[in-house]
Parts: C-alpha cells; structure tokens; sequence
C-alpha cells in the first residue's frame, strides 16, 4: 500500500513495503528519486535496521542461537503499518513480533518513520524504542540509503555534477573493500577539498565510507545551474556516498548512517558488536535526516 502528501513544492510518495520513499516529485513533475530499475538497483530509499552493511559471516549469535542476517539488515524488506497520512505527515510503524524475535532478531523493537514535508525540505524521522515491558537491552544500527535521479534533466550528463561540501573537508574513508566488511585501513581519498566531481568510474570500488566530516552539509549539485539536492548530515559519524556500477551513473546516494558494517575481526556474538545506541527497557532514540531539493 502506498499513501502520498503533498504542498506547494513536493509530491512525496511512501510504500508500507518498507516505509520507504518510493516517489518525490518537485512542482514541474519532475521525479527525484531513482526508480530501482531492477536491471540496475532495485530499490530507492530504504531503512537500514538494526543493522548497517554486512554481518561478519553473514550471522550473528545470542544466547547461543544463531541468526542469520544480510546486508542492511530486514526493516527494508517487510510490510509497516501506516499510522497516518493526512496533512503534510506520513507516519509508519514496525513492531517485533514472536516470528521476528524466533527467526531474524531476537529482541523486542518499535521502529516508527515519520515523513514530514517543509516548504522543498523532506524530514525523515526514525524512531526507535525498547518497549517497557522488554526483557533485555535493545541493541541496535541505524542508517539512511537515499537515492536521488542523475542526471536531473537530459541536457547535462555525469560530470556535469559534483558532490559538495560546506566546507573544505579532509574525510576519513574506512576501507570495506573488496568484501563490504572493514578491513582495519582508513585513509585519505580527498583533502581540503569542498567537491568531489562525479565520473562514471568514481564508484567502481564501491562506495566512500567518510568518518570525521564537519560539515553540516552534503549535497549533489549541478555545476551549471546551482541546482541541488542537499541532505543535512550533521551529527552523523558517518556519511557514504555510493551508486551502482552502471554506466553512466543513473543515481547516487547520500547516505548517513549511526553504525558501521561489520569488521573482519568482529565477534559473532551480537552484544559485542558496535552498535548505534543501546537502549534500555523504556528508552527511546531518534534520529533526522533533513533533505532540501533545490531542482
């Protein structure tokens, strides 16, 4: 099912599959986010839940059950009860269930996404909460995985676009390569420097896992036009950027993230993972990712 909210400026449509951002048109009609022609990367802007990137081993143990888990973790990959969509709010829910707890994770959870649109800015909420009556501590990653249309028009093509930052930056980039797990190197790609032109080959290792921005900032720009797409990655100890070995380059990613994949050397054992916050029974924790199209 899919409910959709609107202004003056966007047309935002959300999938209970999900509760993912499957549409959003600007006031031309002009779709923004990439359309997951599976031929390509089947998906637009999923929730990353409760973990981020890749298990070590593909698994991970708790109490001595194994549960095995791929990238990204499975709030991507199931239904959301939609809660409202009246306004310019759409909000979701996913809860834990017996099924859930028995076969994918094995801990109680309330994630709720609350969509809210202001003026050309979209707000995604994720909300997470250890129910009071939970028995153990709520362990968990979170993350965003955007997918904004490249190019924004067929008058420009890919290097007419750059990746920029409100400020020069040095990033730290953690090494997952080849693998999608953290290898231990980090290292310098960039430094002091406020763009990153994009080239059909930027990606072909994959995505840039940057640690250490200072930035408030980070957006895809058209250097021609000015025109943008801007997310606000502020608090966030990560920030990816990431598109699909296609050429040319049909998307790109943007994509803040609370908690890393995991790391060649990490434990199977779920409580000695790195984790994004731990919550216990009755905390709450939430997290924004504030996103501005200036197309």
């Amino acid at each position: 099912m899919q409910a959709t909210i609107h202004n003056e400026f966007l047309t935002l449509t959300v999938d209970t599959h999900g509760a993912e951002a499957v549409s959003l048109k600007n006031a031309a009609g002009q779709e923004m986010l990439w359309q997951a022609d599976p031929a390509v990367w089947k998906r637009h802007a999923p929730i990353l839940f409760p973990w981020t990137g890749k298990l070590t081993g593909g698994a991970f143990t708790h109490k001595g059950k194994t549960y095995p888990g791929g990238q990204h973790g499975f709030a991507r990959d199931v239904e959301h009860t939609l809660l409202c969509a009246e306004g310019d709010t759409i909000r979701l829910e996913l809860r834990s269930d017996e099924k859930s707890k028995a076969e994918r994770f094995p801990f109680d959870f309330v994630l709720t996404s609350t969509f809210r649109l202001e003026g050309r800015t979209v707000h995604h909420t994720l909300t997470v909460t250890n129910p009071a009556n939970a028995t153990e501590e709520l362990q968990f990653g979170i993350g965003y995985h955007p997918a904004f249309r490249i190019p924004f028009d067929d008058k420009h093509t890919t290097t007419d676009y750059e990746f920029r930052f409100d400020q020069p930056e040095s990033p730290m980039i953690l090494d997952a390569y080849p693998n999608g797990l953290l290898t231990g190197k980090c290292g310098y790609r960039w430094k002091n420097e406020q763009s990153i032109p994009l080239t059909d080959d930027l990606f072909e290792n994959d995505s840039f896992c940057m640690a250490g921005l200072r930035s408030r900032t980070l957006g895809i720009y058209e250097k021609d036009t000015g025109k943008g797409i801007v997310c606000n990655v502020e608090g966030y100890p990560y920030t990816l950027i990431w598109s699909a070995p296609a050429k040319p380059v049909r998307f790109v990613c943007i994509e803040p993230w609370h908690s890393l994949p995991g790391a060649q050397t990490d434990p199977q054992e779920w409580s000695q993972r790195a984790a994004a916050a731990c919550l216990a029974p009755g905390q709450t924790w939430e997290t924004t990712l504030s996103t501005t199209f200036e197309r």
